[in-house]
């Protein structure tokens, strides 16, 4: 991994995909996660134009320069390549960072959109997916709160993007808040962003997660997670759709959808005083469930297919699934359902 010096910590802090671009347009430092993530040495990477990962720059334009000529923050869903030359769709969050000189650059952070080639498709097509396909089109025909229930690993988040993707809101940003890594240390800076000076470490001004969803859909993944310390504020902003950044006088103003998702009972978690109840009745307007794999058998086969389709393009190598392989994933009970489908897969074909 190759750093800018004065940007190491920040690089070993991002579990995405990060690449920190220069004002001359180049590509300066990249973390461990994308090289790892997308297949590439790092000498092909330090030095080459900042459209270097872009799989179809020549078409979409050069937002980089766009940021360095207006210093504007942008989320956008954007086509990589990856070192194999195969295409991945991700959505990138690009913000100012700002060395210890106060030379400014572009950090990028990429969030690979996982087990599928376009970003809000669903696969299956069983009984109860295509209820479920149902139930997301008739929510992304509203501007509700939609609340996504289910187990982990069953398909949360696809839903999420599949529901924005057939919104009135598809055209906008769609951004993803980890609600599992936002301490309270965290999460006001994260969700509303800061200023420079706000607090020990802020060097530069950033645009938090709710402003930069604004036009389109913020997705409050495992949403139970959340400090109950912070919810009051959470809800605040999205009652008025009004807050301030860290360390900040002005009022700012996001007008975003949301899309949450959970694998706990928030409404146990009501009961219990460990989730308010006010905040649950903002986010659960619209409450789908997501069924567990278990629950839908008839997908494992074409579900199967898609991911060893996936596997197949990333290793190089072609892989089938035999009669009787499969036999026994139907038998099988999925408690870590896709994901673990997904794993499962993967382990086969290394062994």
């Amino acid at each position: 991994m190759s750093r800018t010096p004065y940007f190491s910590s920040l690089l070993l802090a991002q579990r995405n995909p990060f690449v920190v671009i220069d004002a001359d347009a180049r590509i300066r430092s990249v973390n461990a996660s994308l090289e790892t993530t997308l297949g590439y040495d790092t000498s092909e990477l330090i030095g080459s134009p900042c459209c270097r990962l872009d799989a179809n720059a020549a078409e979409d334009g050069c937002r980089h320069r766009r940021f360095f000529r207006d210093l504007e923050p942008y989320v956008e869903t954007r086509a990589l390549a990856d070192g194999r030359g195969e295409v991945h769709f991700a959505q990138i969050q690009g913000f100012p960072i700002v060395d210890g000189q106060g030379q400014i650059f572009l950090g990028e952070s990429l969030h690979l959109f996982q087990g599928q080639r376009q970003p809000g498709r669903m696969i299956g097509r069983s009984e109860q997916m295509r209820g479920l396909v149902q139930e997301l089109k008739r929510a992304a025909a509203t501007d509700v709160s939609v609340l996504l229930q289910g187990e982990t690993g069953s398909g949360k988040e696809l839903a999420a993007e599949f529901l924005h993707q057939h919104s009135t809101r598809a055209n906008g940003p769609f951004v993803v808040v980890d609600c599992t890594v936002l301490s309270e240390d965290l999460f006001e800076s994260e969700l509303f962003g800061h200023v420079k000076g706000a607090f020990t470490g802020a060097v530069g001004n950033k645009t938090g997660l709710l402003e930069l969803a604004d036009a389109g859909t913020l997705f409050l993944d495992e949403i139970g997670e959340l400090p109950l310390s912070q919810q009051p504020k959470l809800l605040r902003a999205l009652e008025s759709g009004m807050f301030r950044q860290v360390g900040s006088t002005k009022i700012r103003q996001a007008n975003v959808r949301v899309v949450s998702a959970t694998h706990r009972d928030l409404l146990a978690m009501v009961q219990q005083g460990h989730f308010r109840q006010d905040l649950y009745y903002r986010l659960a307007v619209l409450p789908l469930a997501i069924p567990p794999l278990r629950g839908r058998r008839a997908d494992i086969p074409e579900l199967t297919e898609h991911l060893l389709q996936e596997i197949s393009a990333q290793s190089g190598h072609p892989y089938r699934i035999t009669k009787d392989a499969l036999r026994k994933l139907l038998l099988y009970q999925f408690p870590g359902n896709i994901r673990e489908l997904r794993n499962l897969l993967h382990l086969a074909t290394v062994l």
